[in-house]
């Protein structure tokens, strides 16, 4: 690893200069090696921007010194994995477009596929997301064979989504008598109800390393691939497309837009909503 003696702390630690870009290439490796975590497909300055802040917040002047924290230190290391994969989401984001999911899109994809309606609510981060689609199936009185896959590169975030434990502001978005229905309001948080949680399965995923299942019904993949670079995201964009079955639909955030749609066999039917065609 290259030296970080002309870049780091002052002496006095009240200034920071940028570290090394070779020193940022090595951390990468290693915490790939040692935490099984592909950071590589993420947009460069941005991981690196986050990373250095927490070099600075634990007084370390250099990647090594900080790599060596995290391997011994289990808060570091969980601060470090939690800041790395973007955990930040609210129920029915963007509420007329679940609007328009759930009255244009489920009810014919649930009239083809019925008991085995298959989804993924990909990067689903604190479980909002596929409860919030398991919400909808509820409504819709879909068979109860219809679930939801979740998935996370996060073991710690999973594991409050499996615990379905929300604050208020969580639910800004969901109407009263939804909130009423699907939630149990106890000791400052809203748990979501068993009936709800039965059509969700959790599991570690992580999407640029582990393969995608095949066959889905409908795919959640929303403010997820902001994060990554360009060609990342294309090929990301490209096996989601082949994870769909023919006339499934992937929804994406209101940030994102996927600009080699008909090369991967999709079609736009609507803002943020492709369906694929062959």
């Amino acid at each position: 690893m290259g030296s970080s003696s002309t870049s780091s702390f002052s002496n006095s630690g009240s200034s920071w200069r940028e570290l090394p870009f070779e020193d940022f290439q090595w951390f990468l490796k290693e915490v790939k090696k040692k935490f099984n975590l592909d950071l590589t497909g993420y947009k460069p300055q941005r991981v690196k921007r986050r990373i250095e802040i927490l070099v600075r917040k634990w007084g370390k002047s250099s990647y090594r010194e900080y790599f060596d924290l995290i391997v011994k230190d289990e808060k570091a290391q969980k601060e470090f994995l939690d800041r790395l994969t973007i955990n930040v989401t609210e129920f029915f984001r963007n509420p007329e477009k679940w609007d328009e999911l759930k009255k244009k899109y489920i009810p014919v994809l649930l009239k083809e596929s019925g008991s085995r309606f298959k989804a993924w609510s990909a990067g689903c981060s604190s479980g909002e997301e596929p409860y919030s689609l398991a919400i909808l199936l509820e409504e819709l009185r879909a068979p109860t064979g219809a679930k939801v896959i979740a998935t996370d590169i996060d073991i710690n975030i999973l594991a409050k989504a499996r615990k379905g434990a929300y604050e208020e502001r969580s639910l800004v978005n969901v109407p009263p008598d939804i909130k009423k229905k699907y939630f149990d309001y106890r000791d400052g948080l809203y748990y979501v109800k068993p009936n709800v949680k039965a059509r969700v399965t959790f599991k570690r995923h992580n999407l640029l390393q582990d393969p995608f299942d095949k066959n889905y019904d409908l795919i959640l993949c929303r403010n997820v691939v902001i994060y990554f670079e360009m060609k990342t995201k294309e090929e990301l964009y490209r096996r989601f497309a082949e994870a769909l079955r023919r006339g499934g639909i992937i929804f994406v955030g209101s940030t994102e837009r996927i600009f080699n749609y008909r090369q991967i066999g999709l079609e736009v039917v609507s803002p943020f909503f492709y369906r694929k065609v062959k």
